[in-house]
């Protein structure tokens, strides 16, 4: 048995451990039920209840899903459009989410495959300070894809309190 500071109270009855915990105020909680003899203490499990959801609850708020965010081409892209769809990539990737780069082909442009690949591994190389490629480009029926990790888990966070509007201190009358 475990007394309600932690000191360590020995092997005591169980008739007498709860007449103990009832003295105190306290409950008597099995610690250990599979341990020989069980592990009980004496303490007060409203409060540790408590303590407990809250250690959940910081956990929870610590812990971020990961998103998974896209970005789609074509295989006939122009250069400026392609540096667009860059920075959006950049983007996603400093926020901390995983990032899927989607080449469609579309009729006869699936002849070539090579330039798909290309313009992968140009967005890979492209992209190699903000995220790392996780395998090679794949062609899967009529687009090929690659994805991409953050280098750096979520360094800044997203802006949602950004979205609310501001308002200016002070006008001029």
């Amino acid at each position: 048995m475990i007394g309600p500071n932690g000191e360590q109270l020995g092997v005591v009855p169980t008739p007498r451990a709860l007449q103990l915990a009832q003295d105190s105020g306290l409950d008597l909680v099995e610690v250990a039920p599979n341990a020989q003899p069980p592990v009980a203490r004496v303490m007060d499990y409203g409060k540790y209840r408590y303590e407990e959801q809250q250690r959940e609850k910081e956990a929870k708020k610590k812990q971020r899903a990961i998103t998974f965010k896209e970005i789609r081409l074509s295989p006939k892209i122009d250069d400026h459009d392609f540096e667009t769809k860059a920075r959006a990539g950049e983007r996603f990737l400093a926020e901390g989410d995983k990032l899927k780069v989607t080449v469609r082909f579309r009729g006869r442009e699936l002849a070539h495959p090579d330039i798909g690949r290309g313009l992968l591994l140009k967005m890979g190389d492209r992209l190699k300070e903000f995220g790392l490629m996780e395998r090679s480009p794949l062609l899967d029926g009529r687009q090929m894809s690659v994805v991409m990790n953050p280098t750096h888990r979520a360094a800044t966070p997203k802006p949602e309190a950004a979205a609310a509007p501001k308002t200016e201190a002070a006008k001029p009358a």
